[in-house]
């Protein structure tokens, strides 16, 4: 038997889309005609050979934007889509042969999933999941009891779920998926649309799950998050793995190089061009703020102190001033930056 907990080996998820630039930009399919022919299916290729292992006892990050295929891959190793080629394993276990051996290991938390009953206590909730593991009725009254403490819930426990903060129901998202004390947890975007004190209190509990030796795959897009909890950082982009490193590693790939994060107003595409031909200048990508006509503008400097007057005359040229800067050593959204030539945001 496989000695790691979570195997993925040249996974591939394609979809089959009968519909064509229209849906990719959110309109109506046009009207066919009776009896005419349906247009050619296309094939949507969401994750494109991905492979990595996961150690027992190891927090995995796998950090991409929207799209780059996370979630799917969660997906397939819950075993709720089956691979469209390459092969994957949980807990030893085959995800598209022994799908219910799978299912017995893991805990899941996926993103924007309604996962547990508005109309039903948060208690409630709990005790009807706890039937389904088919823990036994004394068994599972305790243990409903500890994760109520343990997600900060008892005051509220026997409130219906509608009632709760969104932070509380994801709180009770998470305590179904420790209900049978999984060995491996997926956690997919698990602090996606939580406020900073929800988000920290997600972030505290799977440093918690690792000192207890669960092992945890995590999917995020905030680079913070992924720097902060992971031992080590798959980056995934159009549904490849471009980068596998601990985030230390991933961060000197790029060099010793300085990182420059300047708040430009008045920003104008054609300041780009002379920035970029300045010696020791590299990895510059833009991205518009939305206020005040203010863009953020980030790039790279062997000696960022050294090069930034140039900098300062190249666009006082223009109509351009700089509002904000920060100098910085690189963070994970250089090293995407660095590899994609696009912001992780983009």
């Amino acid at each position: 038997m496989t000695s790691w907990a979570v195997e993925a080996d040249h996974l591939v998820k394609t979809f089959t889309q009968r519909r064509g630039a229209e849906a990719a930009r959110g309109e109506p399919a046009p009207r066919r005609k009776l009896f005419a022919p349906r247009p050619p299916a296309k094939l949507f290729v969401a994750v494109d050979d991905v492979s990595f292992q996961i150690a027992p006892g190891e927090v995995f990050g796998l950090l991409g934007p929207n799209g780059a295929g996370k979630s799917t891959t969660i997906r397939m190793l819950c075993t709720l889509l089956e691979p469209s080629g390459g092969a994957a394993r949980v807990a030893g276990f085959d995800v598209a042969r022994q799908g219910a051996l799978v299912r017995q290991n893991l805990g899941t938390v996926l993103a924007g999933e309604r996962s547990i009953y508005w109309k039903l206590t948060g208690r409630e909730n709990l005790e009807y999941f706890a039937a389904l593991y088919h823990l036994p009725p004394t068994a599972a009254r305790q243990r409903v009891k500890e994760l109520l403490e343990r997600m900060e819930l008892t005051a509220r426990a026997n409130d219906l779920v509608e009632t709760y903060s969104t932070g509380m129901k994801q709180r009770v998202v998470l305590a179904r998926a420790l209900l049978a004390r999984p060995p491996i947890v997926l956690l997919d975007e698990p602090t996606l649309g939580l406020d900073p004190q929800a988000a920290r209190k997600v972030r505290e509990l799977v440093g918690e799950l690792k000192a207890e030796g669960h092992t945890i795959l995590l999917t995020t897009h905030y680079m913070e998050e992924a720097d902060q909890l992971s031992d080590r950082i798959g980056i995934i982009d159009q549904g490849r793995i471009i980068a596998l490193d601990t985030p230390a590693r991933l961060k000197q790939t790029i060099g010793r190089q300085d990182a420059l994060r300047l708040e430009v107003a008045g920003w104008e595409a054609h300041l780009a061009e002379p920035l970029q031909k300045l010696p020791g200048v590299e990895g510059l990508a833009t991205r518009y703020l939305g206020t005040d006509s203010v863009w953020e503008v980030s790039l790279r400097a062997a000696d960022g102190r050294a090069v930034l007057p140039t900098i300062l005359q190249q666009l006082g040229q223009g109509n351009a001033r700089i509002v904000n800067l920060k100098i910085a050593e690189p963070t994970l959204e250089d090293v995407f930056i660095h590899l994609t030539g696009k912001a992780l945001r983009d």
